[in-house]
């Protein structure tokens, strides 16, 4: 069974698969659905055209997108496809590293992982069309808000409101309409959390996972997921989670892309992590953003 690991970018969704990769049984696969990174645009991964942010996938379009889903998570890879699309040494790189792994996935029985903040709005489709186990971080509104703050990051709502399936399924989304074209990153990203979080909520099949909560005692949370997503806990999945949860970052050291997988995750202490979460808000804009996020 195919497992999805979606949450708003900087929910902790990198660092989850990843943890639930070190098992050893999955073959992680980084965001196919991101409109702008690979391997989103990758036909050898997902031979399909993503043309929105957190792009919608629901039954009225699943033809658009089931056959080539199905072939991911069959870990079927498109090498010619690819091969026609390659226009850099990078992605021959790309190639290489997601072919072979998709090869030797199939050859020793393993599964896919997603880890696709992207899926998020279209999590309850991967659950009922794919049979996924879907797993989706949320995380505090502070800390997620303080996060895009930081990265200098924002939201543009036409690319969710342009899709009319998602506006259909989700009318909530519609009280975003007044902030398109808004300044304001703070009110904007304290909306997306909200909206998001109450999608999530009444979606079947989507297991929500607090990230403060798995940060906070990860060998715990992390247990209690491997069994959700029917995958064996190992001495050696302990013992490199332990490792990696425990460890430190750099001091200093910002958001950075590592290899070519593209995720933004980093070994670190997780529970030191979250008590510097909110860095960058001050106390004056944490409480709007609790009274925004309420």
């Amino acid at each position: 069974m195919t497992v999805l690991v979606t949450g708003l970018p900087r929910s902790g969704t990198s660092w989850t698969g990843k943890m639930l990769a070190a098992g050893g049984d999955l073959v992680y696969v980084n965001e196919p659905l991101n409109p702008q990174h690979p391997p989103g645009r990758c036909p050898g991964v997902l031979r399909a055209t993503v043309t929105h942010r957190f792009q919608y996938i629901c039954d009225d379009n699943a033809a658009d997108w089931l056959p080539a889903f199905r072939d991911t998570v069959a870990l079927r890879y498109r090498w010619l496809a690819e091969l026609r699309a390659n226009r850099s040494p990078y992605d021959l790189a790309r190639l290489l590293r997601y072919g072979t792994a998709f090869a030797f996935g199939r050859l020793t029985g393993r599964r896919a992982l997603l880890d696709d903040p992207f899926a998020v709005l279209s999590a309850g489709w991967f659950a009922a069309a794919l049979g996924c186990r879907v797993i989706a971080l949320v995380r505090d509104p502070v800390s997620f808000v303080a996060s895009w703050q930081r990265l200098g990051w924002t939201v543009y709502f036409h690319e969710l409101l342009e899709q009319p399936l998602l506006v259909r399924d989700h009318p909530e989304l519609l009280e975003l309409r007044a902030l398109v074209g808004s300044q304001d990153r703070l009110a904007k990203a304290a909306a997306l959390w909200r909206a998001t979080r109450a999608i999530l909520e009444r979606t079947p099949g989507v297991r929500v996972t607090s990230y403060e909560s798995l940060a906070a005692d990860p060998l715990t949370g992390f247990r209690e997921l491997y069994a959700y997503a029917g995958l064996p806990w190992t001495p050696a999945a302990e013992r490199r989670i332990t490792r990696a949860c425990t460890g430190s970052s750099r001091a200093g050291t910002g958001f950075a892309w590592s290899g070519l997988s593209r995720t933004a995750y980093r070994p670190m202490d997780s529970r030191r992590a979250l008590d510097a979460a909110a860095r960058g808000l001050s106390p004056r804009d944490a409480a709007r953003v609790r009274a925004l996020t309420s």
